[in-house]
């Protein structure tokens, strides 16, 4: 369906009156990324169309590092994650859907926590320090609608430590997977997170908004949980077997896709830890998504410290639960997705 047949949907009612309700699913926890001390999330999630932003707070401040991947990134702030850049921690970080348009979401968040006096002291102010990463869901709805800095500041505002909602909202609201072979054959994803607590009393968790050009498989049974569908669209295609079969990718233009994580822990670790512990999480991306890393999409990990536990194996024990745990929260983005006119969701084809 393009972006007038969806319109065309939504006034005929079948559109946000039979998503909205069920948005913010509830379902079993996998755990979240509030699990980890001192970080809060928080959805702003547009009701005219899906699309939205997602603020992870660190009000006292965290240290963070970040693995830009993909053809295609949209990103904020980044550069002053390099270990050797002066700044030591940031104070939130966004995801944002609407493209480029997207990162203004994120001087809605410095806003808000300058109202706090929160920030990075540099002379006569506090300048809070908040990294952003953008997705493409302009596709989906009217366009013309973007999360903007309204949009950051009232997710910022709502952010809280409590269960994090997933599935169609904040930044995964107008997400979709598998657009490889055409949108018309895409399906709709959303937002997941998951945690693990390990036996030291470290938390590692991470929150994903999944926008791929590729497809999700779980890695654990081999399968496709979402993706490119056949022309029915009943069934799954599969963007691999396309590719292998030596047809090309069709429809869609590039920077259309990417997705977006943050990982979380409250193990102690410096700026160049925390760039390690991103790079590796983009492992647990690849095993949930196939192809991955393309130049559609920008995919972006996004790696939080917030305390000083220890955990044994030090950096390379966080980093491998950080790609597991990223691998979990791509599946509950999919799986707790609902679907939209034309974009059906893994729950619509039995796939949980």
């Amino acid at each position: 369906m393009d972006r007038r047949g969806f319109a065309k949907a939504l006034t005929a009612g079948i559109g946000l009156a039979s998503w909205w309700p069920r948005a913010a699913v509830a379902a079993p926890s996998a755990g979240a990324l509030t699990d980890v001390g001192g970080v809060k999330v928080g959805h702003f999630t547009d009701t005219r169309r899906p699309t939205g932003c997602t603020v992870v707070l660190v009000e006292a401040g965290a240290t963070c590092g970040v693995d830009v991947r993909g053809g295609a990134p949209g990103t904020r702030e980044t550069d002053l994650l390099d270990p050797v850049n002066m700044v030591p921690q940031v104070h939130a970080v966004v995801l944002s859907g609407g493209s480029a348009f997207g990162l203004d979401t994120a001087s809605g968040v410095m806003r808000w926590l300058e109202e706090r006096k929160i920030g990075f002291p540099a002379g006569p102010a506090r300048v809070p320090i908040v990294p952003a990463a953008i997705l493409f869901d302009l596709n989906v709805g009217d366009a013309t609608i973007r999360p903007d800095a309204a949009a950051g500041y009232a997710a910022a505002a709502g952010a809280t430590s409590a269960a994090v909602a997933e599935g169609n909202v904040g930044a995964g609201a107008g997400a979709t997977v598998g657009k490889m072979l055409g949108f018309a054959r895409a399906m709709k994803a959303g937002l997941g997170t998951a945690s693990v607590k390990l036996p030291s009393g470290a938390v590692v968790a991470a929150l994903a908004a999944v926008n791929a050009a590729g497809d999700v498989v779980d890695p654990a049974t081999g399968q496709l949980v979402a993706g490119a569908r056949t022309e029915a669209g009943d069934g799954f295609e599969g963007t691999m077997k396309a590719l292998l079969d030596g047809r090309a990718p069709v429809g869609l233009p590039k920077g259309e896709s990417t997705t977006l994580v943050v990982v979380a822990t409250n193990a102690g670790l410096t700026k160049a830890e925390a760039t390690k512990v991103a790079q590796m999480a983009h492992d647990g991306l690849a095993r949930a998504i196939n192809p991955a890393h393309t130049p559609w999409d920008g995919d972006t990990v996004f790696a939080l410290s917030t305390g000083t536990a220890s955990v044994p194996g030090g950096v390379l024990a966080v980093g491998a639960v950080a790609a597991e745990v990223t691998t979990r929260a791509i599946l509950r983005a999919v799986r707790l997705a609902r679907g939209l006119p034309g974009l059906p969701a893994a729950a619509d084809l039995g796939r949980h």
